[in-house]
């Protein structure tokens, strides 16, 4: 029998609130295992640094490399370690409904304020399907729908979120697929979080969207805050392009990994099939960084430019 119990529920509005929502990296032990004392120093600088919400094992938190045991732990580790201070959001999304059903229950369970759920990839389905999957997921509590077509392969058409747009659960839509999208949203008044870095500032004061969720604010999670709440700063934009840029140069979270390897706050590890950014690009991060200012970076070492032999690739985990 399936429990319809929810541990620690939140409101939606709660969750519609929160302007800067870090996608967090993962970090890793060299035999593979998550490096928990890594982890939580990410996660306090966010809380610091005064983002809102974090999504667990995202694409930038490499969820797809988790098994689900290690996913759930790790949204429970969250939320027990830092769920008053912070709103965990735990993905719990699959291209199979079956499996995002009982992650989004366990994830529930063990305390997540909401959950990220994306349309079903690879093995895509029509619109129909689609939109039964979401309204499958979305009976199980608060929820942000994710569409990134670049990756599944898919769009979410509008029509869909329209039809989901009055359900309880639903939360808003990490949109990425361009300002226009979020401004029609927006004025529609469903919540939007631009996924798109290098848009989120327009995204956040010209298109009507409520903030980003966001992997720079990784980085520079200070920075991020004031794009989202401060004031409109096209300046201050312009300054953090060449980070994003460089960020997005090849498929994330491959650079974020890198760049935290380099400021000496994880690790170098890597779980394939990810692997560091080859010399010329580590080089341009430190550049980057003494453009910007060491001061507006996570941790307290000096950036420096690892060598291949200082990463560590780990293909069991």
């Amino acid at each position: 029998m399936r429990s319809l119990e929810v541990k620690n529920r939140t409101s939606v509005d709660d969750i519609r609130s929160l302007r800067l929502i870090t996608a967090i990296k993962t970090p890793y032990l060299p035999d593979g295992r998550f490096d928990l004392e890594a982890y939580d120093y990410l996660v306090r600088m966010q809380i610091v640094s005064g983002a809102k919400g974090v999504i667990v094992g995202g694409t930038t938190g490499e969820g797809h490399l988790m098994s689900w045991d290690e996913h759930i732990m790790l949204i429970g580790h969250t939320v027990n370690c830092f769920g008053s201070s912070i709103k965990v959001i735990g993905n719990t999304g699959s291209n199979s409904t079956r499996e995002a059903i009982h992650a989004s229950e366990q994830g529930f369970a063990v305390g997540m304020h909401a959950a990220l759920h994306i349309n079903p990839y690879y093995g895509k389905t029509s619109m129909p399907g689609m939109l039964s999957h979401f309204e499958t997921v979305l009976s199980m509590g608060p929820t942000i729908i994710y569409n990134v077509p670049s990756r599944t392969g898919q769009d979410i058409p509008p029509a869909v979120i329209h039809a989901v747009s009055q359900n309880p659960n639903m939360a808003g839509v990490k949109e990425c697929a361009g300002n226009d999208r979020i401004k029609g949203y927006a004025d529609e008044g469903i919540v939007t979080w631009s996924g798109n870095d290098d848009e989120c500032h327009d995204a956040r004061w010209m298109y009507g969207a409520t903030g980003v969720i966001s992997v720079a604010s990784n980085l520079v999670p200070s920075l991020m805050h004031s794009l989202m709440f401060d004031s409109e700063n096209s300046s201050l934009n312009s300054n953090i392009m060449p980070l994003i840029k460089w960020l997005f140069h090849e498929p994330n979270p491959i650079a974020l990994n890198t760049a935290l390897a380099q400021l000496g706050v994880v690790r170098p590890v890597f779980r394939l099939p990810y692997v560091p950014l080859p010399l010329a690009k580590r080089m341009e991060f430190v550049r980057i960084v003494q453009d910007i200012g060491r001061e507006n970076f996570i941790g307290e070492k000096d950036v420096q430019v690892l060598e291949d032999d200082d990463f560590v690739l780990v293909d069991r985990y």
